[in-house]
């Protein structure tokens, strides 16, 4: 029996490639950790931005709350079972009325990982309506195959290499999967998305959390590092300890190794692939 989702949630994920929306936060805890984030934002003097809104969990406690959180945990148990391991996170912050985006693409393309079974857990910690530039799915693609992705960096573009699929899905909207404050959506790490710009008066504010079952390996020359949030670590990849200190000089630098060893695997993909 799942713990969180629903059997019929369960089986529209398997069939659709996502699921949403789940009830996962209190709205204390939503405003408590948007608050944290924000605080934070305003003692540095700017917006979030690379590299800390990568990994975030090993700098931030809110971060850290969210990726060990029970009810995201069970709910991700329910579709991947009950080893799980954080890969990766990334802050995907749209300000108020202003054009960022991300275009059609699949995950898989870019974390290099076999097989294919990364879930994302896509929390809002705002709003994150059509107006807001929620994001767009089209259902059923997690069972199409690997699509071709190029890269076209732009600065509006959400993913800092620009990767995405070109031509293929350029006039198709697709599903809009709008979450509420406190809400998420799950998706395969195979399933075909995007995002558009946020013309709603309010910041939208998701937090992506790769999450894997800890028998997937990495593929490629370089070993990248995951932390074990439930169950067993399978040893596939380095492993990352939990925060001791928000913003202490030890989570920085265990930061910045984590990110390291993530972005090596990357450019090495990458190289492979051209």
């Amino acid at each position: 029996m799942p713990k969180l989702l629903s059997a019929s949630q369960v089986e529209a994920y398997a069939r659709d490639g996502f699921v949403s929306p789940v009830d996962v936060l209190s709205s204390d805890e939503v405003k408590r950790f948007r608050q944290e984030l924000q605080d934070w934002e305003k003692d540095r003097g700017q917006t979030i931005d690379f590299p800390e809104k990568s990994k975030s969990y090993l700098l931030f406690n809110w971060a850290d709350q969210l990726v060990h959180h029970p009810r995201i945990l069970d709910a991700v148990e329910d579709v991947i079972g009950p080893d799980i391991l954080v890969y990766h996170s990334t802050l995907f912050l749209k300000e108020a009325n202003t054009p960022a985006y991300v275009r059609w693409h699949q995950d898989s393309t870019y974390f290099y990982l076999s097989p294919h079974l990364h879930i994302t857990a896509w929390v809002a910690l705002s709003d994150a309506s059509i107006a807001a530039g929620c994001m767009q799915v089209l259902p059923g693609s997690h069972q199409w195959g690997a699509f071709a992705h190029d890269d076209k960096p732009e600065p509006t573009n959400m993913i800092r290499r620009g990767q995405g699929i070109s031509d293929r899905f350029d006039d198709v909207q697709g599903t809009f999967i709008p979450v509420g404050p406190g809400q998420m959506s799950l998706h395969h790490t195979d399933l075909v998305h995007a995002s558009g710009a946020n013309t709603s008066s309010d910041r939208r504010i998701g937090f992506a959390i790769s999450y894997i079952p800890a028998h997937v390996k990495p593929v490629g020359a370089v070993k990248p590092s995951a932390l074990c949030v439930r169950g067993q670590s399978h040893g596939n990849f380095l492993e990352e300890q939990r925060m001791q200190r928000p913003l202490s000089d030890e989570s920085f630098k265990a930061h910045a190794q984590a990110l390291a060893s993530f972005r090596a695997l990357q450019d090495a993909g990458f190289k492979e692939t051209t």
